[in-house]
Parts: structure tokens; sequence; C-alpha cells
């Protein structure tokens, strides 16, 4: 049976694909069925994509999609089903957290909650054989009841590596999880859900992390077919577990010192660690700063690391060489401007090499989507807004759409700001009114 996976661009067509279609298809070529990949670009319209489709002619259609990618997909999946009947099954974060939306779709035949390279393997042996579709673990098929969440795949070490050529990867740059699961209770990230998902249901705990044999032997394997020149590391926080990470340090520098990126959060490292990191080829870490305001992060986020702990591991990881990158959020429920000025600030201190910013959006499944909701912070229509990174789409206490789009521009400046300080023709007086910009934009109040 040939399954073929549609990556739905929407704001850029140069990223990496999905990571979880990888997977999937790994998992089914290693029992024999087909698995085809699509990109559909930003400029692809709806006659190409259907000539497409004619072209691979698939059993099954699948879709892995975050919330952004929804509101294409599901103008696709309608227009699709006007044409052909071939089945449909979407899975990724916005059809684990938002399934009976998603089942709403016409286009929509089958969702998979959490985990899917089991439960597709499963479903695909049921269209095959035209058997029952109805009572497969983590497949809700639509107007059925909802399905039981089956155990996550133990032992990981058992998935197979991801199937590269869906990765659509370029310039022997990859993209590799060692993990999958998050212990962090963080309100504006749904990463944590899944654990959650699994918890409610008794299945088993869904953090596990991969041996450093198996995340070694993938990386022999994808340097055996092509370029290896730089691994980017998912997970949503690398540096668990101390001791997994010290002997990854050690085994990955021996063998292949090939340089790499990571996400961290500042209370997960320490002054060893980085130098470690730096020592086995880390040139770039991630941390996600959110806001400057203490009383944010605590309180909302339910993230308790002090403006001082970030301000220390960002200097400390610049003086071993790995250079910082910053993510900011603008606009979460219960922040004031002032808090989003205290942001700024603590920008300016901490100094990254690079930066990202985005205005909060309440994904589904998140705890802070559960507060927009009950406090009516969500507009009627908020499932037919896209998700997009400039534009608030609630109605919040205290602070109006408007201003948090000033917020949003004053970043752009400061990011400007900062392009034009790199730039080697950039003379003094042209970075002086740079800098000069940027404080005037800064003001907020």
């Amino acid at each position: 049976m040939k399954v073929l996976f549609l990556e739905i661009d929407t704001e850029s067509d140069w990223a990496v694909a999905s990571l979880g279609p990888g997977f999937l298809a790994a998992t089914l070529r290693a029992h024999g069925h087909e698995a085809a990949f699509l990109r559909l670009g930003i400029a692809m319209g709806l006659p190409d994509i259907l000539a497409a489709l004619r072209e691979e002619a698939p059993d099954l259609i699948g879709i892995s999609a975050t919330t952004r990618q929804w509101l294409r997909a599901r103008a696709l999946l309608v227009e699709l089903r006007r044409v052909s009947n071939i089945p449909t099954i979407l899975g990724g974060l916005h059809a684990t957290f938002a399934p009976e939306e998603v089942l709403k779709c016409p286009g929509v035949d089958y969702v998979c909650l959490g985990e899917g390279e089991s439960a597709l393997l499963d479903l695909v042996a049921a269209l095959a054989e035209g058997g029952d579709t109805t009572a497969i673990g983590n497949i809700w098929a639509k107007g059925m009841p909802r399905p039981k969440i089956r155990p996550p795949i133990e032992p990981i070490d058992s998935i197979p590596f991801a199937a590269r050529d869906l990765l659509d990867e370029r310039y022997g740059v990859v993209h590799v999880s060692t993990q999958r699961g998050c212990p962090f209770p963080c309100t504006y990230c749904a990463a944590r859900m899944y654990d959650q998902l699994y918890a409610e249901q008794s299945t088993g705990a869904y953090g596990r992390r991969r041996s450093h044999e198996n995340v070694l032997a993938e990386l022999r394997a994808i340097r055996a077919k092509g370029p290896l020149n730089y691994v980017i590391f998912l997970d949503d926080t690398f540096t668990i577990h101390h001791p997994w990470v010290t002997k990854f340090c050690r085994v990955y520098g021996d063998e292949f010192r090939t340089p790499f990126s990571l996400h961290a959060r500042v209370e997960t490292v320490n002054q060893r660690m980085l130098g470690e990191l730096a020592e086995a080829g880390c040139k770039h870490i991630v941390y996600g700063v959110e806001s400057g305001s203490e009383r944010v992060r605590r309180q909302i986020m339910q993230r308790h690391a002090t403006n001082q702990r970030f301000r220390d591991v960002f200097r400390w990881t610049k003086e071993v060489g790995i250079m910082a990158t910053a993510n900011y959020i603008i606009g979460t429920p219960g922040e004031t401007l002032a808090e989003m000025e205290e942001t700024i600030d603590l920008h300016h201190e901490l100094d990254p090499v690079d930066f990202g910013y985005f205005v909060f959006y309440p994904y589904p499944g998140t705890a802070l989507f559960q507060l927009c909701r009950d406090k009516g912070y969500l507009p009627e229509d908020y499932l037919e807004r896209p998700a997009v990174h400039s534009r608030s789409i609630l109605n919040l206490p205290g602070v109006t759409p408007e201003q948090i789009e000033a917020v949003y521009a004053c970043w752009t400046a400061i990011r400007a700001a900062k392009t034009l300080s790199r730039a080697p023709t950039a003379t003094a007086p042209q970075r002086a009114e740079a800098v000069a910009m940027v404080e005037h934009r800064a003001r907020l109040g």
C-alpha cells in the first residue's frame, strides 16, 4: 500500500519538513509498504497539487500539521474530497489536541492521536485487507468513539531511523531527535501535553531517550549516504539528564566532532556542561527566554529561572565560544506593556547573537489555551483566524492588539539595527543612527 505524506508550507518553503512523517515512512517501508513525499510550496496552486496527486496515485494521504498549518491543510482537503475519495489521515500537534475540530472537516477520514508509527501501520494493514479501521488504538475514525491510547513504543531504539528523503534536508545539514517527551510544565507549549495525554490513559511514560549507540548509528548511516556537515538536534530540551549529555559529548566528540546546535533551558546547563558541549563541537544553543518579567515567567508561564540565571548562562555560553539565540513571546495573557518593555531591557543585557520574537498564540492542548477560552479572551471566529507570528487574535484586558503589534514592530526595529551593525560596510554614524532608532522605538510608554 502506498502512503503519500504532504508537507503544508504556510510562511516559507525553505525550512526542514516535519520530522514525524520521516519516522512514519521508515516504519511503513520496513513492513513492505510504500511511502512518498510531496511538498506543497506556498506558490503551489490547486491544479498543480491535484496533478501531482494523480501522478503519485496514493492509497492513503497523510498530513502532520501544527495549528499554523491547519487552515491551509483544511482548505486543501475540502477541495481534494470534491474530486477524490482517497482516504486521508491527519496527525501531529493540532490533530492530537483539537481532534474533534479536525474530524469535522469533510476531507478528513482519520485522526492519529499521539505517537503514530504502530498506529499508522495497523491502519494501513486494515485498509489493505479491507478490514475494520474503527477499533485501532490512537486512530480516531470519523463518526466513531474516541479510541484508546496505546502504550508508547518501547524500546524507543526499536523505531527505525527517519526516512531522510521525506525531510527535504539540504547542504548536509541534518535534523536529529534523541528523545520524545518533555518534563517541563510550560503553559504556552503543547510538548508537555503529550506526556499528560499518556499519563491520563495510564499507558506508561511518554518521555524516553534513545541510547548513545542508537544516535551515533543513525549519524553513521547519514554520513555513509551523503555529506554530514552540521547536525541540528531538535529535542525541546537537549540538556536534561546530565549523565546522558556528558557521555554524549565524549562519544560524539571522539567519533564525529561535526558542528551541531541544540535547544536548552538555562536551569539545565552549567559551566561544566557548556564546556563539554563546546569541546564536542556544539556551536549554537537556542534558549527560550520568553519574557524579561520574572512575574510573567513564574506566575503565567510556570517557568522559575531568574533573570540573573539568564545573564549568567548567556555569559557562560559566550565564554566557551558557543553562539546563543534567544526566543521571546509578546502579549502573553496577563502580561502588561511595562513587562513587555522589561523583555526588551533584558534582551539588551543578554545581547544574543540572534533572537526570535513571536506574538503569543493560544495553541490547543496548552494550559493557556484553556485559560483564554475560560476567560473569554478568544474571539468567536478564532478557529478561522490564521496563527501568525505578528498579530494577536485575543481580546485581552488592559492591552489591545494594536499595542501588541506596536511592540512587535519595536522588535523588528531592533532586528534591523542588529543586522545593520553586522554589515561590514556600515559606518560608525550609521551604526549609531540604528541604535538611536531602536532606543526611540523601544520607548513603549
